[in-house]
């Protein structure tokens, strides 16, 4: 079994998209969402190197959190970084959703 980089990258970046927004705005909703969400994608990112049928978690995570950051990015207008997690969050969500619909084997690529 492989390490599914793609969903450790995801979850990095989700996480540090929290810690940059506290840094900089001072804002603590961001860094509680950013390090909630990255946990979940983190954990997620491991379930789903040892067994890559256990795609629940990453899925579920990235449609909420596109969700929420969809709204966010069509409410503000603002590129990063409402619009740039939503972009990751769709990605994930048809990567995921794909192998969930049976489009595409649970090999690692």
């Amino acid at each position: 079994m492989g390490v599914d980089y793609i969903s450790y990258g995801y979850a990095a970046a989700v996480t540090m998209g929290g810690i940059v927004g506290y840094v900089k705005a001072g804002s603590i909703p961001s860094l509680g969402a950013g390090l909630l969400f990255g946990s979940l994608l983190g954990f997620g990112a491991y379930q789903l190197s040892t067994n890559p049928s256990n795609y629940y978690l990453t899925l579920g995570t990235s449609t909420v959190l596109g969700g929420i950051m969809g709204m966010r990015f069509l409410n503000s207008g603002k590129i990063m970084p409402a619009g740039l997690i939503a972009g990751l969050s769709l990605a994930m969500v048809a990567r995921l959703g794909a192998r969930a619909a049976g489009l595409t084997g649970t090999k690692m690529q």
